[in-house]
């Protein structure tokens, strides 16, 4: 190993059709339920590490900012799990981009412990396979074991730390799927996901929502490998709303949506009884995730964009799983 040991990994974001909220271990962020994703192209964290015999501590810079306090610690909570595995002494300086808005409910986590598990790994010369970088993604951010495989993803609930992760279902190429992101808030939302994963059992309704979890999985999976939009639609906007009804009964209680939100569910229902294929979906955060067909994306796009209080909207297909790259 040279005395510099460097990696670089690309990793995108996700949409989670049928959602992860609640662990039931918080450090190894084992999830109460399984969940269903699709990697989105085009929206990605770029994370280089390098390890430094000089480096007095970790260092973590995201998007040219030098990031310390909670953030840091997430980050080297990462880099001693590869250090214990590669019997590696060494600090590391952690160089990290996003291509979109960070902690505004675009799985901006999910893409960043994903190239983080990825590029760690390889710089401290280990060479781990799917299942392990999935393992390793999770215990940074649940959801962002979903970004190491490619294209529709399933994360299993597992019974322990090995057998928790992320497998792909179908392929990239399987179905011609567009999610028009449309942003009505690109600011850092108040309360992070890690701190609603915790208080989800506080909710009344969690419990009702985990046992249902088998079976909304099965049905979006289906409807996945049968491309049935109509089906995937209905499923993907029950379990949105399933997981927001948790978070706003939850003590104290997590109100993500702004009422520009709310607009776009309307519309999206007018919409697709109007006979356009679209459905939506909300992750924790205010922007909405409108999926459609990849024919209608255009189309779809304009129509978010003419809603007032939609600021932008960004437009991703399925994306494939974490890489390496060549430093830029």
């Amino acid at each position: 190993m040279s005395s510099n040991p460097t990696a670089t990994a690309v990793a995108f974001a996700n949409i989670a059709f049928i959602k992860y909220w609640g662990n039931r271990d918080n450090e190894l962020r084992l999830p109460v339920n399984g969940s269903i994703s699709m990697n989105l192209d085009g929206l990605f964290t770029r994370t280089t590490v390098s390890f430094q015999p000089s480096l007095p501590f970790d260092e973590l810079i995201i998007n040219g900012r030098e990031i310390v306090g909670r953030g840091l610690e997430r980050v080297s909570y990462i880099l001693d799990l590869v250090r214990e595995k590669a019997g590696l002494k060494m600090n590391a300086e952690v160089m990290s981009e996003n291509n979109f808005p960070a902690g505004a409910g675009i799985a901006s986590s999910a893409a960043a412990f994903a190239a983080l598990a990825l590029a760690a790994s390889r710089a401290a010369g280990l060479n781990l396979n799917e299942r392990e970088l999935s393992v390793l993604a999770r215990r940074g951010s649940g959801s962002a074991s979903r970004s190491i495989p490619a294209g529709f993803v399933e994360w299993q609930v597992g019974t322990s730390d090995e057998d928790s992760f992320a497998f792909s279902f179908a392929p990239v190429d399987h179905w011609n799927l567009a999610d028009c992101v449309a942003i009505v808030s690109s600011s850092h939302k108040k309360t992070g996901s890690t701190e609603g994963h915790a208080i989800a059992g506080t909710s009344p309704l969690q419990n009702a929502r985990v046992a249902d979890a088998p079976r909304r999985i099965e049905i979006c999976r289906n409807a996945i490998l049968k491309r049935d939009f109509e089906a995937f639609a209905n499923i993907i906007e029950h379990d949105s709303d399933m997981m927001h009804a948790v978070m706003m009964t939850s003590n104290p209680p997590l109100m993500y949506w702004q009422s520009v939100t709310i607009e776009v569910f309307h519309q999206v229902r007018e919409w697709r009884a109007g006979g356009l294929p679209v459905g939506y979906t909300v992750d924790a955060g205010a922007n909405v995730h409108v999926l459609c067909l990849g024919e209608y994306a255009a189309e779809v796009e304009k129509r978010l964009r003419e809603i007032p209080g939609v600021k932008d909207v960004l437009k991703a297909g399925a994306g494939g799983g974490a890489k390496m790259i060549e430093p830029a």
